[in-house]
C-alpha cells in the first residue's frame, strides 16, 4: 500500500517539474517574439531616417534659377527637418515605451503599442517617400523631358514630311496646316527657353501642349485629305450620278417621290459646306463620319433604284398573271352563282355550303375593286412598283385563299352530282340484275317456285322504285338516295344469290333422279331416296331433293357419293 502512495506522489511531483519547464520555456518564446517585434521596428524607423531627401536636396541646389524653385527647395527642406525631427521623435518615443511594457511580459499592452506603432511607421515611410518623389521628380526632370520632347520630335518630323510630299492633297487648307506646324515649331524653341531657366512647372504644361497638337497634327495629316476628297469628288460626283439616274428612271414612268431625291440632295450640299467649315478651322471632329454616313445613303439609293427596276418587272409579269386569273375566277363564280338557285333546286345542299359560296362571291367582289384601285394607281403614276409589287402579292394571297373555300364549296357540290350520276348507273345495273332473274326463272320452268322467292321479288322491286322515286325528287336528298341505292343494291343481289342456287339445285337434282331410276331394284334403298327426292322437287324443295338423290349414290357406291358431296358443297 505505501509503495503504491510512494508511486503514485513520484508521478504527480513528475508532472509538476514538466509543467513548471513547459510554462518557463514558453515565457521565454514570447519574450523573444516581442523583443524581435521591437527589434524589426526600429529597423524600418531607420530606414526612413536614412531616406535620400538631403542628397536629392543638394541636387537641386545647383539648378535653382528663379524664385519659385528657391521656395520650393525651402519648402521640402522644412518638410523633411519636421519628419525627421517631429514624427521620428513620436515614434522614438513609442518604441521607448513598448520596450518597457516588453521587459515587464505585458504582453497584451504589447500587442496595441506594436499595432498603433506599426501605423505611425506607415504613415511617416509615405510622407518620406511622398517628398522623395517630389524632389526627384525636378532632379529627373531634364532628363525626363528631354526624353519626351526627342520623342516627339521624331513624330513630328515624320509628319512634316509626310505633309511636304503630299502638298497637293490639302488644297485650299495648306496655309492653315503649314499654320499647325509652325506653331509646333514655336512651342519646341519655348520648351528650350523654360528648360534653360529650369522653369519646371512650365515645362510639364508645354511638354502636354506640345503631346495635344502633334496628336492632333497626326489625325489631320491622316484624314484631311481624304476629308477634303470627300467633300470635293467623291460625294459630288455621287450626289451627281443618283441625281442622272433618277431623272432617267422618271422619265421611263418609275415613281420615286418617295425617296424625296432633290430635298436630299440640298440638304446634302448644305452639310457639306457646314462640314467643310469646320475644316476650315481644323476641326475634324465627327467630319469623317457625317462625311460617311453621307456617301453610304447615297449608295443605299442605288439598292433602291435597283429595287424599284426589278418590282417593275416582277410586277408586269405577276399582275398580268393575276388579271388572267381573276378574270378566270370570276367567270367560274358567277357561272355558279347565277345556277346557285338551280342546283339548291336540284340537291338538298347544306346552310355550309350555300353560305360559303356567298362568302366568296363578296370576298371576290373586295378583290376586284382592291385589283381596279391598284391599276388605277399604276395608270395615275401615283405608286412606286415596290408597293404596287407588294399589293400584288397581297391580292394574289387573296386569291389563292378565296380559291381553296370555293373549291371546297365546289368539291361538295361536285360530289353530289357524281352520287347522282352513279346512283343512276347502278339502278341501271341493279334492273339488270333483277331482270336477269326473271328471265332464268322463266327460261328454266320450274314446277313450283316457293312464297320465300316471291317475297325477295317484292323486296328487290320496291326498294328499286324507292330509287326511282328519290331520284325523280327534287331537290334530291343525296344522303338518303345512297342509301336507297345500297339497299335495293343488296336486295337484288340476294335475290341474284337465291335465283342461280334455286335454279342450280333443281337442275342437279333433276338429272341425279333421271341417272338413279336405272338403280331403283338393283340397290336396296335407292328407291326409297329417290321418292323422297322426287316429292321434295315437285315442293319446291330443291336443295333437299338435290340432298335426298345425292344420299342414293352411297348404296351404289361410297367413292361415287363422297365426291358428289363434295362437288356440291362446293
Amino acid at each position: 500500500m505505501q509503495g503504491q502512495f510512494l508511486i503514485i506522489g513520484s508521478v504527480i511531483a513528475l508532472s509538476l517539474v514538466i509543467v513548471v519547464v513547459i510554462l518557463h520555456f514558453v515565457k521565454k518564446a514570447e519574450t523573444k517574439f516581442y523583443k524581435n517585434a521591437l527589434k524589426k521596428l526600429e529597423i524600418e524607423r531607420n530606414q526612413i531616417a536614412s531616406t535620400p531627401v538631403l542628397l536629392e536636396l543638394s541636387k537641386v541646389e545647383p539648378i535653382i534659377k528663379n524664385d519659385k524653385m528657391e521656395e520650393k527647395y525651402t519648402e521640402w527642406q522644412d518638410k523633411f527637418v519636421y519628419i525627421k525631427e517631429k514624427r521620428l521623435s513620436v515614434i522614438d518615443d513609442m518604441l521607448i515605451d513598448l520596450d518597457v511594457y516588453v521587459e515587464k511580459r505585458d504582453y497584451k499592452a504589447c500587442v496595441v503599442r506594436i499595432a498603433k506603432t506599426e501605423i505611425e511607421l506607415y504613415k511617416v515611410r509615405e510622407s518620406a517617400e511622398h517628398l522623395l518623389d517630389e524632389i526627384k521628380d525636378i532632379t529627373l526632370s531634364e532628363e525626363k523631358y528631354r526624353a519626351i520632347v526627342i520623342k516627339l520630335k521624331s513624330k513630328y518630323r515624320a509628319l512634316a514630311k509626310e505633309y511636304n510630299e503630299h502638298k497637293e492633297l490639302y488644297g485650299i487648307m495648306q496655309e492653315a496646316v503649314e499654320l499647325q506646324l509652325e506653331n509646333i515649331e514655336k512651342r519646341f524653341l519655348d520648351f528650350e527657353k523654360v528648360m534653360e531657366t529650369n522653369d519646371y512647372n512650365e515645362v510639364v504644361h508645354i511638354c502636354k501642349a506640345l503631346d495635344n497638337m502633334i496628336d492632333h497634327m497626326d489625325i489631320l495629316i491622316k484624314e484631311l485629305p481624304d476629308v477634303l476628297l470627300m467633300i470635293n469628288t467623291v460625294i459630288p460626283n455621287r450626289m451627281n450620278e443618283v441625281l442622272s439616274t433618277y431623272n432617267d428612271m422618271v422619265e421611263k414612268g418609275f415613281v420615286l417621290d418617295y425617296l424625296n431625291i432633290n430635298y436630299n440632295i440640298e440638304e446634302s450640299k448644305k452639310n457639306l459646306e457646314r462640314i467643310l467649315d469646320k475644316v476650315k478651322v481644323i476641326n475634324l471632329e465627327g467630319c469623317m463620319f457625317d462625311l460617311k454616313t453621307m456617301l453610304e445613303y447615297y449608295d443605299s439609293l442605288f439598292i433602291d433604284f435597283e429595287k424599284e427596276r426589278l418590282s417593275r418587272k416582277v410586277y408586269e409579269e405577276v399582275s398580268k398573271d393575276f388579271s388572267k386569273r381573276l378574270d378566270k375566277t370570276n367567270k367560274l363564280v358567277s357561272d355558279v352563282y347565277e345556277q346557285l338557285d338551280d342546283i339548291k333546286n336540284m340537291y338538298d345542299l347544306e346552310d355550309e355550303d350555300v353560305s360559303i359560296i356567298h362568302e366568296v362571291n363578296k370576298i371576290l367582289v373586295v378583290i376586284n375593286d382592291d385589283y381596279k384601285k391598284m391599276v388605277q394607281k399604276e395608270e395615275a403614276k401615283s405608286c412606286p412598283y415596290s408597293m404596287l409589287n407588294e399589293e400584288v402579292e397581297k391580292l394574289t394571297n387573296r386569291l389563292a385563299s378565296m380559291e381553296g373555300d370555293f373549291d371546297q364549296a365546289l368539291k361538295s357540290l361536285g360530289n353530289m352530282y357524281d352520287d347522282e350520276v352513279r346512283a343512276r348507273e347502278q339502278l341501271e345495273e341493279i334492273q339488270g340484275f333483277l331482270k336477269n332473274c326473271k328471265n332464268q326463272i322463266r327460261a328454266y320452268k320450274l314446277p313450283v317456285i316457293t312464297n320465300n322467292y316471291f317475297v325477295q321479288l317484292d323486296e328487290a322491286n320496291e326498294a328499286i322504285v324507292e330509287v326511282i322515286h328519290e331520284l325523280d325528287q327534287k331537290p334530291i336528298v343525296i344522303k338518303t338516295l345512297n342509301t336507297r341505292v345500297d339497299t335495293a343494291r343488296d336486295l337484288v343481289l340476294k335475290l341474284y344469290n337465291t335465283t342461280n342456287d334455286m335454279i342450280h339445285s333443281a337442275e342437279l337434282a333433276e338429272r341425279c333422279i333421271v341417272y338413279l331410276n336405272r338403280f331403283r331394284s338393283s340397290f336396296d334403298g335407292v328407291d326409297q331416296c329417290l321418292e323422297d327426292a322426287e316429292e321434295k322437287f315437285n315442293r319446291g324443295d330443291y336443295k333437299d331433293a338435290l340432298d335426298c338423290s345425292i344420299k342414293a349414290t352411297s348404296f351404289i357406291d361410297d367413292n361415287i357419293y363422297r365426291k358428289l358431296v363434295d362437288l356440291n358443297e362446293k
